[in-house]
């Protein structure tokens, strides 16, 4: 058996071998289980994190708020950067497959300090959306009990402050529980929640356009709803495109799995794409599905009503499907809640875990389960990390709570949009071979960097505003502004404090610049 340092050409197997000594700029071996993950384990992994059920409840409303009519399309847009930006995913992970993802092949493409921040901004997205999962599954769980039992009183715990918290910090320490043990276990509970999610939506899709017509504001299905040129205005658009951009968050932790996965290379750029797919798929027809029963009006059940719009399904269960099947709708987004919230520990401790090897992050983080094979101290620290975040949040206001949320577009867009200029720069030498280089290499990953860019700018000009998001602001600024851009901000400080601990990685001695995989050859 030999080691080729050398990008590989279709056909061959990239394995993470670690650099001699230590050393040498290559990637590293992290100690992770590898071939525990095949095709259908890597896309349920995707679909589960991005939690398309939880993701519908919760987006449905707003983005009618915003398009009106043409939230089908908006969810359309949506899909298209991230389509782009997958390609970028795919052609990286063929020839650096790494744990590290966004940060491996940002700091090879452009240097140590951007891709610790394209790394940052992955982290403290995920635990934010983690915090948020926790929220929610708490929050359908007491539902759901609440019209198990027909007990209005145990659904109205939810309202209790302690209540909610302890619950929702139960949640987050089973799912660390379940991450730390092993991607073996989160596969095959992945397989049934994902499973109970998507045969119901289709079941809820189905029964609302049978009985669409029934309620006031229906609407008949028009060609029209997916033509994005009927938004209203430019900003519309962005802050459409924004929340929709939010609801594809995730189908990119089963290349965080690349490690663990049978076929390295290959697989999980395969099973990105068909998460994709199978995601947008499942949002189209959910959404034309409810504008044609609920219409987007704004009073009762109308998609537009301001007391219903962050929660729709909550709203439309009963009168779609019935008392007895409605349960069925609640549990589905408990299980897509809780299910993300399990499968959203991959990115992150895995990120850290690759921070942490190259010398980017402390060394405690670099810390293998001998067993599990699972970066167990990464793991356990980012569920207390949530579960702090969460509680603090939660008990100084509900506000703040609210505009961390609405701050993760931001956050999404910057390191999307890094990862995709990263494509075209450490493939530039490889553009002029061949047609598909050209565009799968470039010309794709290039174009869905600038549409997550040209977001990323509106939303900044978005935020300033204290209109957006809660309202509150900040001497005068938007608190979503300061709360998003004080979350980047604070990841340049401490970069800045682990460039004084870790001079090497910042020299760029210990992850070099386009140094190519290490290729097994048998």
């Amino acid at each position: 058996m030999t080691q080729v340092e050398a990008r590989p050409p279709a056909g061959d197997t990239v394995r993470n071998a670690p650099a001699a000594g230590g050393s040498g700029g290559g990637v590293r071996a992290k100690g992770l289980g590898g071939n525990s993950v095949g095709l259908m384990g890597g896309a349920v992994i995707g679909v589960s994190t991005v939690a398309p059920v939880y993701c519908l409840t919760s987006t449905l409303g707003p983005t009618v708020g915003e398009v009106g009519l043409q939230m089908p399309a908006i969810f359309l847009a949506g899909f298209l950067p991230m389509l782009l930006v997958a390609f970028a995913y795919r052609e990286l992970n063929r020839s650096v497959p790494d744990c590290g993802t966004s940060f491996t092949w940002s700091v090879k493409a452009f240097g140590p300090k951007v891709g610790w921040m394209c790394g940052w901004g992955l982290l403290v997205a995920t635990v934010v959306v983690l915090s948020n999962l926790a929220g929610v599954a708490t929050s359908f769980f007491w539902l759901t009990m609440g019209e198990i039992t027909g007990n209005p009183d145990i659904a109205a715990l939810d309202g209790n402050k302690a209540v909610h918290i302890a619950t929702t910090l139960a949640f987050v320490a089973a799912a660390t529980v379940v991450s730390y043990r092993g991607i073996t276990a989160t596969k095959w509970l992945q397989y049934a929640l994902v499973g109970l999610q998507l045969a119901v939506i289709v079941l809820f899709a189905a029964m609302a356009v049978a009985n669409a017509g029934e309620v006031a504001g229906s609407l008949s299905f028009s060609w029209s709803w997916m033509n994005p040129f009927e938004v209203e205005s430019f900003a519309a658009f962005t802050a459409g495109l924004s929340l929709s951009i939010f609801i594809y968050w995730g189908w990119d932790t089963c290349l965080s799995v690349n490690e663990e996965t049978t076929g390295s290379a290959r697989t999980p750029g395969r099973a990105a794409l068909l998460a994709i797919v199978v995601i947008v798929s499942s949002y189209l027809m959910v959404a034309i599905a409810v504008q044609m029963y609920a219409g987007i009006g704004e009073e009762g059940l109308g998609l537009g009503n301001p007391d219903t719009s962050d929660n729709v399904f909550a709203a439309l269960a009963a009168p779609i499907m019935g008392s007895g099947l409605g349960i069925l709708l609640f549990t589905a987004v408990l299980a897509s809640a809780a299910a993300s919230l399990q499968t959203t520990f991959i990115p992150v401790a895995r990120t850290a875990l690759a921070m942490s090897t190259y010398e980017a992050f402390p060394p405690a983080f670099a810390k293998v389960h001998p067993v599990h094979k699972t970066p167990g101290r990464a793991t356990v620290v980012a569920g207390v990390a949530t579960g702090v975040f969460y509680s603090v949040m939660s008990l100084v206001s509900e506000n703040v709570l609210v505009d961390t949320i609405y701050a993760l577009g931001l956050m999404i867009c910057f390191y999307y949009a890094i990862t995709a200029f990263a494509c075209v720069w450490y493939f530039r030498g490889d553009l002029r071979r061949s047609t598909r280089d050209l565009f799968v290499k470039g010309i794709l990953p290039g174009l869905g960097g600038l549409m997550l860019t040209a977001v990323f700018l509106q939303t900044l000009k978005d935020m300033w505003d204290p209109a957006y998001g809660s309202g509150s602001a900040v001497f005068g600024v938007g608190s979503v502004f300061v709360i998003g851009v004080g979350l980047l901000l604070l990841g340049a400080v401490l970069m800045f404090w682990m460039q004084r601990r870790s001079p090497a990685f910042f020299r760029g001695e210990v992850l070099t610049k386009e140094t190519p995989a290490l290729v097994v050859q048998d």
